[in-house]
Formats: C-alpha cells, sequence, structure tokens
C-alpha cells in the first residue's frame, strides 16, 4: 500500500480556481462516497481537506501512478473545472507524509504557524471516518500529523510572531478608518474564523458590531460573547449602508453579497468609504465590488500578501519544525514498511500452523498403531525439520540472485547451538 497527497493550494492556483474545487463541508461525505464508489479499486482509503487556502485529497492505494490519473479526472469533473493538472501537486508516500505533517504543523499555511488549520484537517478526519472512507493506513497517517502539531507546537516558537488574518484585517481598516472605536462593523456568519475576527475588532472597541447569520442560535452565542446585535441575513441589502466596515466568512456556495446591494449602500453613504474582508472560498462578496471607488475590498489572497512580515523572526522556530517533521516521517516510514510485510509473516505462519497440525495428526495415528513414542518423536522431528529445510535447500542448490540471498540467510534462518539455548533462544536473555 501506498500514500498519495494530490491537491492544490495558494501556492500554486488562484482564489478563482481554489473556489470552484472547494468542498463545503455539507458535502464532504457525499464527494468521498462518489469518489470511493467510482474508484473502489484503487482507492480503498481516502480523505478530502478543503480550506480557503488548500484543497487536498490523500489517500492509501495499492497503484499510486493510476490513482494519481484517476484522482485528477475526478477532481475535475466533480467540480466542473475543465484540466487543472498545471495547477497540482502529487506527493507519493514519505513526501506526502512529510506534507501532512507539515500542513498540521502550519509550515505550509498562508500565515506560518497558524493553528486553525489543525482543526480543519481534523474535520476532514471525522467527515472521512463518519463516510467509511479512512482505513488503518490514513488513520495513522492522521493520528501521527496531529502528534508531530502538537510536539511543534509546545518545542519551538513557530507561532509566537505568526499575524493571522484577523490582526491583518484590523490593520488594513486602520488604513480606511483612523479611529475604529467610531466605526460600525458587520460581521457575515458565525464560524472560527468569524469569531477570531470579532476578538481583534472587539479589542479596537468599535462603536457598534453586529452579527448576521444563518443560524439565529449561532449569531446569539457570538453577539452575547462580544456584547454585538444580530440582523437576518435577509435585511442585508437595506441596511448595507449602515456599515463602515464588513467581514463575511460563510460556506454559501453562492455570493451573498452582490454588486447592485453595495453600490446602492455606496450612495447612500454618500461616499464615506466602506471596508470589506472576504474570507470566504467560495467568495460571499462578488469580485466586482473591487471595482468600486469609495469601496475597499480584500480577499483571503489579499490579506495573505500582508501577514509575511514576520517570516523572517520565525527562520530559527521553522528549522527546528522541520528537523521534528523529518525524524517522525522516518518513523512513520518504517511503521509503513513493517506493516508490508504483514500479509507474508501471516502467511508464513498459517503454513506453519497447517504443517504443524498435519504432523501431529500423523504422530497420533503412529502411536494410536502401537509404534513406541520414540520412534514416533524422532519420525515428527525428521519430517519438520525436513519440510522446514526443502525451500532453503532447493534455492541452495539453484543459482542466480536467490541462491546468493540465500547465502546471506542461512545464519538467520537456523541459529548456531553453539550459541543458544536448547528451546532455540539466545541464552544470555
Amino acid at each position: 500500500m501506498q500514500i498519495l497527497t494530490l491537491g492544490l493550494n495558494h501556492q500554486t492556483a488562484p482564489l478563482a480556481l481554489r473556489e470552484k474545487v472547494s468542498f463545503p463541508a455539507d458535502t464532504l461525505r457525499d464527494a468521498l462516497l462518489d469518489l470511493r464508489g467510482r474508484l473502489t479499486r484503487l482507492l480503498p482509503e481516502s480523505a478530502i481537506l478543503s480550506t480557503c487556502n488548500r484543497t487536498e485529497i490523500y489517500c492509501a492505494t495499492p497503484q499510486a501512478g493510476e490513482a494519481r490519473v484517476a484522482v485528477t479526472e475526478w477532481l475535475s469533473a466533480h467540480r466542473h473545472t475543465g484540466r487543472i493538472d498545471d495547477h497540482l501537486y502529487s506527493h507519493p508516500d514519505g513526501q506526502a507524509v512529510r506534507h501532512a505533517f507539515r500542513v498540521a504543523s502550519g509550515l505550509d499555511s498562508m500565515v506560518l504557524g497558524e493553528p486553525q488549520i489543525l482543526g480543519q484537517m481534523k474535520d476532514a478526519v471525522r467527515a472521512a471516518q463518519e463516510s467509511g472512507a479512512l482505513g488503518t493506513h490514513l488513520h495513522q497517517l492522521f493520528q501521527r500529523s496531529f502528534a508531530v502539531a502538537k510536539e511543534v507546537r509546545s518545542s519551538t516558537e513557530i507561532g509566537a510572531h505568526s499575524v493571522s488574518m484577523a490582526a491583518a484585517a484590523v490593520r488594513l481598516a486602520r488604513r480606511i478608518f483612523d479611529d475604529i472605536s467610531k466605526s460600525s462593523v458587520l460581521f457575515i456568519g458565525a464560524g472560527e474564523m468569524i469569531e477570531l475576527c470579532a476578538t481583534h475588532f472587539a479589542a479596537q472597541h468599535p462603536r457598534r458590531v453586529v452579527i448576521a447569520n444563518r443560524t439565529a442560535e449561532r449569531a446569539d452565542r457570538l453577539a452575547q460573547q462580544f456584547g454585538a446585535e444580530t440582523m437576518r441575513l435577509a435585511d442585508l441589502p437595506t441596511r448595507l449602508e449602515e456599515f463602515d466596515i464588513v467581514v463575511s466568512c460563510t460556506a454559501s456556495t453562492l455570493p451573498i453579497v452582490g454588486l447592485g446591494m453595495v453600490e446602492r449602500a455606496s450612495k447612500a453613504r454618500r461616499r464615506r468609504p466602506i471596508f470589506m474582508v472576504d474570507l470566504a472560498v467560495p467568495r460571499d462578496i462578488e469580485a466586482e465590488v473591487s471595482r468600486l471607488s469609495d469601496v475597499y475590498l480584500y480577499t483571503v489572497d489579499d490579506l495573505g500578501r500582508h501577514v509575511d512580515a514576520g517570516r523572517e523572526s520565525r527562520r530559527a522556530a521553522v528549522a527546528q519544525a522541520e528537523a521534528i517533521i523529518e525524524t517522525r516521517v522516518d518513523a512513520f516510514m518504517q511503521w509503513m514498511s513493517s506493516r508490508a510485510v504483514v500479509p507474508a509473516i501471516r502467511t508464513l505462519h498459517q503454513r506453519g500452523e497447517a504443517l504443524k497440525a498435519a504432523e501431529l495428526e500423523r504422530a497420533r495415528r503412529l502411536l494410536a498403531g502401537g509404534q513406541s513414542p520414540d520412534q514416533v518423536l524422532e519420525a515428527l522431528a525428521h519430517a519438520l525439520t525436513s519440510k522446514f529445510l526443502h525451500g532453503p535447500t532447493r534455492l541452495l542448490h539453484g543459482e542466480g540472485d536467490d541462491r546468493d540471498r540465500m547465502l546471506h540467510l542461512v545464519d538467520h534462518l537456523l541459529p548456531d547451538r553453539s550459541s543458544a539455548g536448547t528451546d532455540g533462544s539466545d541464552p544470555r536473555h
């Protein structure tokens, strides 16, 4: 079995393509079922990680090369994207393991060291588990990824200077509004990213904070946390003009805020600027909104370009993290190697047990027929030894690589009596 990771991220694909191949959380289970249904032979195990910055398919497969082609075709067809080969990366075996460890540890994120990806990866594993797509190999890969992420965070300073998307949003908002405490802020959505943004903006003590979400219960919970108001999403077209700052991040597959809605709000505001942040993939705010003269719209990619400042100060921490990851990659590949011989060991034991059972039955018949125990034991020992040595002896009488390999294995197959106990064990232990 081989591990394969196929995907695209913020480094290989533009936002417009990433939003096309993204999988909303409520579609992951059906997507996995479809993937496995179409590629049962090639993908006994699979998981899909889909965030605003990446869509990746993790597989355990007996044929990595064939699986890579088949999964690429499935992804293009399932998301109706056309050819996307130029934007995809493919990581086999050790590269796939290293990639998973780096992703979990925040080393492959747009914001270096950000912690949100770990929770997103756990959600992806949970979805794979619930759909029956997670097997032994991927379960072990992800559990070790989580352990590596924990070790990296506890052993290095990788996250100490992290500049988050939320912090970058506040910093950019200050360029438009010198004093955020005089501004009205609208958050569209009530998920983890909105909560993080609300935390950062709340620290600036804005004049007013409003939460709009499809689910009233989640909006109420977040509003209570930050002393905010709530509003219905249906009221957005008539109330958007009230807000100086709008931050949106929902799981909607279609834009929530359209160009016409923002145009009307901008006219009503009489050229007072609106600062808008769209952290959703697919996008919540139509891209054309950025063309309006008094609207400052930033996407997740725009913010990513503003969070690079802390990379230099984290260089030593990155080196430490990479060293930890390399050690853990080696350990996982050793585990994979040991898993590869399990079927052979199981077969060997089964054949040994069958041989033992046959010779014991023969010995019992001889005893029942009146032969002496000594003769029966001698015959039993002779039969077992002959059958055990038949294969190695045949190889030693042959020619070529098989004979040469067997010559090196002879000392390991049967211990020397001078260095072993009567039961075959080393007397020193």
